[in-house]
């Protein structure tokens, strides 16, 4: 079933951008993924912070949720993928404890459990665990008043997991492993490979180049990475290249590990560009990958 991957990653290779018609039994079993943030800290209306779903039939994982996950989830349910009904996603995982990638965790602890989801389950990297555990303390009142008042709310269950390197997590529709990257002075950063019936896709969450992402990704039909273009600069840090360089990966960084790895889908996100800063972006991948490249946007569909 593999040999047809690459076939099938460029069959999806342009974002869909309205409902699903007409779905089979396959297309019922078969892996969505769904952009619902592709931001980073600075706070574009456009781009909600990072989070992605990656979609088997009508199961939704969830990687990182930055701000306005919730709201994207529930934008991207009313689109036409039930999936991503806020209340039925209840396996999430965190690539690393950035707050542009954990600030809309209390959100998704709080609100679907509001609206009847029954449990949520979040896997990452240390810290994860006491995350969970302090965010529960600062919302106790909350959660007191509409569990043992009015509401009459079930308990509020989150079980948070901090993991190591290797499988983290199994079910009849997928296989997820987290890897180690390099993001600077994180003492642990995660990418993941998700393994499901038909696709295998790897995402990077923040990272400079990695031979780790580069050993998962070989094979691998969509590769998700992050990317900064060489030309932006942030003011706000006072040595911005240095920075960049042990935390984030360039663009021509980028087009060598596309080149090294061969996805059969190439899916840019996590950067703060207007649009035609985002096609300089892509010219600058595409100057030396000539593979399929495309830039995420929020609630794009592949």
């Amino acid at each position: 079933m593999r040999v047809h991957h690459c076939l099938f990653a460029l069959a999806l290779a342009l974002p869909v951008i309205g409902a699903p018609v007409g779905l089979t039994a396959a297309d019922r079993l078969s892996t969505k993924i769904i952009m619902l943030g592709t931001g980073t800290p600075r706070p574009n209306p456009d781009r909600s912070g990072p989070a992605t779903a990656i979609v088997v039939g009508d199961r939704a994982y969830l990687i990182d949720f930055g701000p306005g996950v919730v709201r994207r989830a529930a934008a991207a349910a009313a689109k036409g993928y039930p999936a991503v009904e806020p209340t039925k996603i209840k396996v999430a995982f965190l690539t690393h404890l950035h707050s542009d990638h954990t600030a809309g965790y209390p959100d998704l602890m709080l609100t679907p459990w509001i609206f009847g989801r029954t449990k949520l389950d979040v896997y990452g990297p240390d810290g994860t665990e006491d995350m969970t555990k302090h965010l529960r303390e600062a919302y106790r009142r909350d959660i007191e008043n509409r569990s043992q008042g009015m509401e009459h709310a079930p308990p509020l269950v989150v079980h948070a997991h901090d993991v190591k390197p290797g499988v983290v997590y199994q079910d009849d529709r997928v296989t997820v492993k987290a890897f180690p990257v390099a993001h600077g002075e994180w003492p642990q950063a995660f990418g993941y490979r998700f393994e499901t019936p038909d696709r295998i896709i790897v995402i990077s969450g923040d990272t400079s180049p990695s031979k780790e992402l580069i050993a998962n990704c070989q094979p691998c039909d969509v590769l998700i990475h992050e990317v900064q273009s060489t030309t932006y600069n942030v003011e706000t840090i006072p040595d911005w290249p240095a920075y960049r360089a042990r935390y984030h990966t360039t663009t021509d960084q980028l087009a060598d590990i596309a080149n090294r790895t061969k996805p059969g889908l190439l899916i840019v996100y996590h950067n703060a560009a207007n649009e035609s800063g985002l096609q300089e972006i892509l010219r600058q991948i595409q100057r030396t990958y000539h593979g399929r490249v495309v830039i995420g946007h929020d609630l794009d569909v592949f």
